[in-house]
């Protein structure tokens, strides 16, 4: 491989601060946050509210979810435009060496493990559209191999990729949903919306929030993969609020008043009884591939901390073809319980970098990364405690659902990983790093 295309193509500084002069503003920053949040689960979780609630207690729980949300996002992407670093690496700061290794392994096989997942519903969904808009029939196994190789694409060059990909597909969705309404309300008032029965069990509003935050939790507390690009804090706050507070919060009330006016909740189905059969096939692929290639990216930079001297570029193909494969053969129905075992494992992550940043600011600095710790142990038992609150809260079959707080046990573990870290990382103080350098293999100690 060309030294030339490297740089210019694939050179994503997954080992180092982003650079500020290849820094964006929070405009190019809040697409790709609107990008990766609007994917078919989100549509349909939309959609839920609106069968499940009136329509102003969806919009309600809307706004308080996503704004909760944005919150995390923003306190988590500080730390990446601080650093410039991701989130294995900003790990590092608070959980020593080895504990990134742990951090960086459960955020790469869980986000890509993901990737399968969606592109296992991508592929069956786009089959369905493609059998009932142009009777074409399709094998689904095709269709993973074809997504497979377009989602890897945009992960593997990196952030370059996913920014231009955002450009257009932000753009094109919000076109796709607003006609959509448009068209459900053409001769209905938004009264008579208003006052459509609910289509499926009632959902409290605790409910509802609770599952919203729990929708999006996870990429709220990996911000730093994405706000490491951010020219100043502010544009990492702006741009969280963009994402979550404004985008994601549209696109659920877009979907709720769609569940209602149809007594539809999945999009695809509402844009095939809308007679728009191209319509439901572009939002099908943009939404999934905006969504999906963030999952490997993020899988990408994880591994890249664990193999330093393995190109990214080999990660995010590797990556890929396991992704791929493993959605091929069709593992993931037995897959995803463990894939959801391990999402509880990353919001303590975020409550611990956040609040050890807040404390023990002036260590966040990349030329300190080899005088971290080889592990602290006090940290990384906080961040277990956290975790196994998130396993009490979590109701059964994948938690013990032995009490609950906020009814979000991601958001349960952050706060309560976030005010044990506060206590810890004042205790420590000046502690939380070694006196004498720690060689990380792949790096120069400075």
């Amino acid at each position: 491989m060309s030294k030339r295309f490297e740089s210019k193509v694939i050179t994503d500084y997954e080992r180092e601060p982003v650079p500020q002069d290849k820094r964006k503003g929070w405009g190019k920053l809040s697409l790709v946050w609107i990008a990766g949040i609007v994917a078919l689960s989100a549509i349909v979780l939309g959609g839920t509210l609106g069968s499940g609630m009136t329509l102003s207690q969806s919009i309600i729980a809307s706004l308080v979810g996503t704004f909760i949300l944005a919150i995390l996002s923003a306190a988590c992407s500080i730390v990446g435009a601080k650093t410039g670093l991701s989130t294995a690496l900003v790990s590092s700061f608070a959980l020593g060496k080895y504990g990134s290794y742990a951090v960086s392994a459960v955020i790469a096989i869980a986000l890509f493990g993901w990737f399968g997942v969606q592109l296992n519903l991508f592929s069956v969904s786009l089959q369905n559209v493609l059998n009932n808009t142009f009777s074409i029939n399709i094998d689904p196994i095709y269709l993973v191999l074809l997504g497979g190789l377009a989602m890897s694409i945009s992960a593997i060059i990196g952030y370059k990729a996913i920014e231009k990909l955002s450009m257009v597909a932000v753009p094109l969705l919000a076109i796709l949903l607003v006609s959509s309404l448009v068209r459900v309300l053409n001769g209905t008032s938004m009264a008579e919306v208003a006052q459509a029965p609910l289509t499926s069990d009632p959902l409290s509003m605790g409910v509802a929030i609770s599952l919203i935050i729990g929708s999006l939790a996870t990429g709220a507390i990996i911000g730093p993969d994405i706000s490491r690009y951010a020219k100043s804090t502010k544009d990492a706050i702006i741009s969280s609020f963009v994402g979550y507070f404004v985008g994601f919060s549209i696109v659920l009330i877009i979907s709720s008043i769609l569940a209602k006016a149809t007594t539809q909740v999945d999009i695809v189905q509402i844009m095939l009884t809308l007679g728009w059969g191209s319509g439901a096939l572009v939002i099908l692929i943009i939404a999934q591939w905006t969504t999906n290639d963030n999952n490997l990216y993020s899988s990408a930079l994880g591994f890249s901390v664990i193999f330093r001297k393995v190109p990214k570029f080999y990660l995010s193909i590797a990556a890929g073809l396991i992704g791929t494969l493993l959605a091929v053969v069709g593992i993931y129905d037995s897959f995803i319980p463990f894939l959801s075992f391990l999402s509880v494992l990353i919001p303590p992550i975020g409550g611990i970098y956040v609040a050890d940043f807040i404390i023990n600011r002036k260590n966040y600095a990349f030329e300190k990364l080899a005088n971290v710790k080889s592990a602290n142990f006090l940290n990384i038992g906080i961040w277990v405690i956290a975790s196994m609150v998130a396993f009490l809260t979590t109701p059964a079959p994948n938690g013990f659902g032995v009490f609950t707080l906020t009814g979000a046990s991601g958001f349960d573990a952050f706060i309560v990983a976030f005010i044990l870290q506060i206590v810890a990382s004042k205790m420590q103080g000046e502690n939380s790093l070694n006196t004498t350098p720690v060689t990380i293999k792949g790096e120069q100690a400075s």
